[in-house]
């Protein structure tokens, strides 16, 4: 099944790539490894949840930013590839939550982008994964998630 496709029937819309807010490149394709860098939930450019999950944010709200930090890594994807089709595998997700102090739902949190992958290439989206708390996030972002891919080609 085409990935585009299954995008689709989702009913998941990609954003544009977000410019970066630093010195960094949104992703780097290399003898078909495709490394994207840590996404923020970006939408417009605004991050939409800011703050520390347990505290300014809720879990499941976190769960929410992960998926849409999925999302804007897709676009990356497209963006530097032409489709998702060219997708071979989702090799390993790396998943930042800006925790406030004693919360420890982090892995239920990243969830959220590596549920998403899986939604959309199925057995090729099942990854390795890191999910870490963490003091502090850019612009106060609750998630950050970075992925790395075996693409065609």
């Amino acid at each position: 099944m085409s990935f585009e496709r299954r995008l689709e029937e989702l009913g998941l819309q990609l954003p544009p790539v977000a410019p970066p807010v630093a010195a960094y490149v949104p992703g780097v394709l290399q003898d078909g490894w495709l490394y994207v860098s840590g996404q923020l939930p970006l939408k417009e450019g605004q991050v939409v949840y800011r703050g520390k999950v347990g505290r300014e944010v809720s879990p499941e709200d976190g769960y929410q930013a992960a998926r849409l930090c999925a999302l804007n890594i897709l676009a990356v994807v497209r963006s530097i590839t032409g489709s998702l089709d060219r997708v071979r595998q989702v090799v390993k997700v790396v998943g930042f939550v800006n925790s406030a102090p004693g919360f420890a739902g982090q892995p239920q949190v990243v969830n959220g982008a590596s549920e998403l992958l899986g939604q959309v290439f199925g057995e090729q989206g099942r990854h390795a994964r890191s999910a870490v708390g963490v003091a502090e996030l850019p612009l106060d972002a609750a998630v950050e998630v970075e992925a790395i891919f075996r693409v065609e080609g």
